[in-house]
C-alpha cells in the first residue's frame, strides 16, 4: 500500500458509489453536526453579551433561547418542503434559481459559502475552546491545536463520506447521551430542590452589573445567540448523499436534527437559569465555556465530566465536517452552472469532491489565523451568512408554492411566509446589533463572493460563444510548419528534440540564446561535426543553428522576440517552438534545477501570437535504454557528453 492510499484509502469505483450514501442514522452525524454543536456555543454567545448585567444576564436566556427555539422549527419545516421540492441538493442556492432567479441565487450561494467557511473555523475554535476550559494550560497553544485540527478533519472527509460517517457516529451519539444525562440529572435536582440546586462544583463568580437589560441589548444577545440555528439547512443541500429513498431519509435526518438541537438549547438555558451560570470573558485566562460550568455544576469534575467535555470537544471539533459535505456539492452546483471553474464539479478518487474539500481548508485556516482562533471574534460573521440563506430559501419557496397545483400549496406558502418574514427581521437584527463588531465584513465578503461568481460565468460564456461552430470543418493545405528548437548545450535532452523536429518539418532553426556565456557551450564550434555531418550522411535536412546574444542577461525575451520575428516573416505557417524538458523521476529533484522551460512556455503560449505552437519534448531521466534516447550516431568520442557536470537545458515544472 502506498503512502496515498494509506492516507486518503484506496480509489472507489463508480459501480461502487450507492454503497457511499448514509441513512438517517448516519446522516445526523454527516450532516447534523454543525446544528447540534450550536447547543455549545449558541446560548454562550448570547451570555456573553449578557455580561455587562452580572447575575441578571442568565435570567434572560430562557425567553431568548425560546424565541430562538422557534424560529428553529419554523425554519425546519420550511426545509422539509425545500427537500421535497429540490432532491437533487443545492438547498438555498437551488430554490432561489429556480423561483428568484440567477442574481438572487448568487447571493444565495455567496451566503452559503460564507456560512460554511465560518462554519468550520467556529466550530473549531469552539471546540478548542472547550478544551483549554479542562486544560487551562492549553491557553497560549490555541491557534497550533485549532490549525491541526483542520488538517486531520481535511484528511478524514478526503477519504469519503461514509469513512466520516462511521467515524462521527461514536462521539455524536455519546455527546448527545452525555448532555442528555447531565440535563436529566439537573431536572432532577432542579425540582427536588424547590428550583434551587447547589452547585457540586460552584461556577465562577459573575462580575457586577454594569448595565440595564436594555432592548439593544437583549437584540443583540439575540443576534448572537442565532448562531444556534446555523446548520439546519445543510441537509436541504446533501439530499443526494442520502440511499433510496433519500427524500424520505433526508427528512427524518432533518426532524432528528431539529428536535435534539431544541431539548439541548432548552437544557442549557434551564441550568444556566437554575445555577446562575453566565459567560466567562472569551480570549482570557481562566476562560470556562458555559457547558463546562453547566456539567461540573450539576455532577461535579470527576469521570463523567472529562468523559462528557471531551465529547463536547470532539463534537465542536468535528462539527465542521457539515460544512466539508456540503460546501463540495454547492461548489459543485456553481461550477455546473458555470460560475466556478470546472475542477469543482469533478468528484476525487474517493467520490467526493476533492477541489472543494482543500478550498474550504485553506480558507477556514485563513480565518482562524486572522483571527486568532477565538470563537467570539468570528460569531458576528457567522449569524449574517446563515440567516442570508434561510431568508432567500424561505422567500424562493413562497413563489414555488404560488406556481404549485399542489392543494396544500396555500398552507405550505403561508408557512414559508411566515418563515421568511421571520428569518428576515432577525437577519436585520444581526446585521444591525452586530454591524460595529464585524459583520460588516460579510456585506463585504457576500458581494465580492457574488461578482466572483458573475465574473466567472460571464469568462464561460464569452469564451463559448468565441469558441463555438456549427460549420463544417473547414480544410485549409497550410504549409509545414517552421520549427524552433530552443537549446543550451548538445547533450542527449536537446538531441531527442532535434531528432522529433525533423519529423516535422525540413525547416529546422534551433536557436541558442547565450544570457550567461560561461554556462554555455560554443555550438558554432563544433556543430558541423556533430550535427551537420551525421545527418548529411543520412540523407536528413540540417537544422539552422542560431546564436542570439542576450544584452540583459535574459533568455525568454530574446528568443520570443525571434519566435514573432519568424511569424511575421512567413505570415501563411505556423511556427512550432519545440521545447526539450528533462523529467525527473523524484519530485524533489525538481528543486535542483531551473526551471526556464516552464516560463518560456508560459510566455510563448501567453504572447506567442495565433502562429505560435508550443510542443514538449520530454527526455526521461530512465530513457538511456529505450531505444529512442539515442537514434543519431555517436561520435567515437561521446559526442552529447562533456567532462564536466551538465545543466540540463530546460526541465519541467
Amino acid at each position: 500500500m502506498s503512502l496515498k492510499e494509506l492516507l486518503f484509502g484506496k480509489p472507489i469505483p463508480n459501480d461502487e458509489a450507492e454503497e457511499e450514501k448514509i441513512g438517517p442514522l448516519a446522516g445526523i452525524p454527516v450532516l447534523g453536526l454543525d446544528a447540534l454543536a450550536s447547543a455549545a456555543y449558541g446560548p454562550e454567545a448570547a451570555l456573553t453579551i449578557l455580561l455587562v448585567l452580572g447575575a441578571a444576564g442568565s435570567r434572560y436566556i430562557g425567553l431568548l433561547i425560546a424565541i430562538i427555539a422557534v424560529l428553529l422549527l419554523i425554519v425546519q419545516f420550511s426545509y422539509r418542503q425545500t427537500i421535497a421540492a429540490y432532491p437533487d441538493g443545492g438547498g438555498s442556492y437551488s430554490v432561489a434559481r429556480a423561483n428568484l432567479g440567477t442574481k438572487p441565487a448568487l447571493l444565495a450561494a455567496a451566503a452559503l459559502a460564507l456560512d460554511y467557511v465560518l462554519n468550520v473555523a467556529v466550530a473549531i475554535s469552539a471546540g478548542v475552546g472547550a478544551l483549554v476550559s479542562a486544560i487551562p494550560g492549553l491557553f497560549h497553544h490555541m491557534l497550533p491545536l485549532c490549525l491541526v485540527l483542520l488538517g486531520l478533519l481535511t484528511l478524514v472527509n478526503l477519504r469519503g463520506i461514509r469513512t466520516a460517517g462511521m467515524l462521527f457516529m461514536l462521539p455524536t451519539y455519546l455527546f448527545v447521551c452525555c448532555l442528555g444525562t447531565t440535563f436529566l440529572v439537573g431536572l432532577v435536582k432542579l425540582v427536588s430542590s424547590g428550583g434551587h440546586p447547589v452547585p457540586v462544583a460552584p461556577p465562577p463568580q459573575l462580575p457586577a452589573g454594569t448595565a440595564t437589560a436594555s432592548l439593544w441589548l437583549l437584540m443583540r444577545a439575540f443576534a448572537s445567540g442565532c448562531t444556534a440555528m446555523t446548520g439546519v439547512e445543510a441537509v436541504s443541500n446533501g439530499v443526494p448523499i442520502f440511499r433510496q429513498p433519500r427524500v424520505r431519509g433526508a427528512q427524518r435526518t432533518l426532524a432528528g436534527i431539529a428536535g435534539i438541537l431544541v431539548l439541548l438549547l432548552a437544557g442549557v438555558a434551564l441550568l444556566c437559569h437554575a445555577y446562575g451560570i453566565g459567560a466567562t470573558p472569551p480570549g482570557q485566562a481562566g476562560f470556562q465555556s458555559v457547558l463546562s460550568q453547566v456539567v461540573a455544576a450539576v455532577t461535579g469534575r470527576g469521570v463523567f465530566y472529562y468523559v462528557t467535555i471531551a465529547s463536547i470537544v470532539t463534537v465542536l471539533c468535528l462539527s465542521a465536517n457539515t460544512s466539508f459535505a456540503d460546501f463540495p456539492r454547492l461548489c459543485r452546483v456553481l461550477a455546473l452552472d458555470g460560475h466556478l471553474p470546472a475542477a469543482f464539479a469533478h468528484s476525487g478518487p474517493r467520490l467526493v469532491y476533492s477541489t472543494g474539500i482543500i478550498i474550504l481548508s485553506l480558507l477556514a485556516a485563513a480565518l482562524l489565523v486572522v483571527f486568532g482562533g477565538v470563537t467570539d471574534h468570528l460569531i458576528p460573521l457567522f449569524a449574517v451568512g446563515a440567516f442570508s440563506a434561510f431568508t432567500l430559501s424561505q422567500l424562493g419557496m413562497v413563489f414555488h408554492w404560488r406556481r404549485s397545483t399542489d392543494p396544500r400549496a396555500r398552507h405550505y406558502r403561508v408557512v414559508n411566509a411566515v418563515g421568511a418574514a421571520a428569518t428576515g427581521l432577525t437577519l436585520g437584527v444581526v446585521a444591525v446589533s452586530k454591524f460595529s463588531e464585524g459583520a460588516w465584513m460579510t456585506f463585504v465578503f457576500i458581494p465580492l463572493a457574488f461578482i466572483l461568481f458573475h465574473t466567472t460565468r460571464r469568462h464561460y460564456v464569452k469564451v463559448e460563444r468565441a469558441t463555438e461552430t456549427q460549420e463544417p470543418m473547414r480544410v485549409v493545405r497550410a504549409a509545414t510548419p517552421v520549427v524552433v528548437v530552443p537549446l543550451k548545450r548538445l547533450d542527449l535532452v536537446t538531441e531527442k528534440g532535434l531528432q522529433f523536429a525533423l519529423t516535422i518539418s525540413p525547416e529546422v532553426h534551433a536557436v541558442q540564446v547565450r544570457a550567461q556565456p560561461e554556462e554555455c557551450d560554443e555550438l558554432g564550434s563544433y556543430w558541423k561535426s556533430r550535427v551537420e555531418a551525421p545527418l548529411q550522411a543520412a540523407g536528413l535536412p540540417v537544422p539552422k543553428l542560431v546564436v542570439l546574444r542576450s544584452t540583459y542577461r535574459q533568455v525568454v525575451d530574446p528568443l520570443l522576440g525571434y519566435v514573432r520575428k519568424l511569424a511575421a516573416s512567413h505570415p501563411d505557417r505556423f511556427i512550432a517552438v519545440l521545447v526539450p524538458e528533462l523529467i525527473a523521476h523524484r519530485w524533489y529533484h525538481y528543486l535542483l534545477h531551473s526551471h526556464t522551460a516552464t516560463l518560456l512556455k508560459m510566455m510563448l503560449l501567453f504572447r506567442g501570437g495565433p502562429q505560435v505552437v508550443v510542443i514538449s519534448a520530454p527526455w526521461f531521466l530512465r530513457e538511456r535504454s529505450h531505444p529512442f534516447a539515442r537514434v543519431a550516431v555517436r561520435s567515437p568520442r561521446r559526442s552529447f557528453q562533456d567532462t564536466r557536470v551538465q545543466e540540463p537545458v530546460s526541465e519541467s515544472p
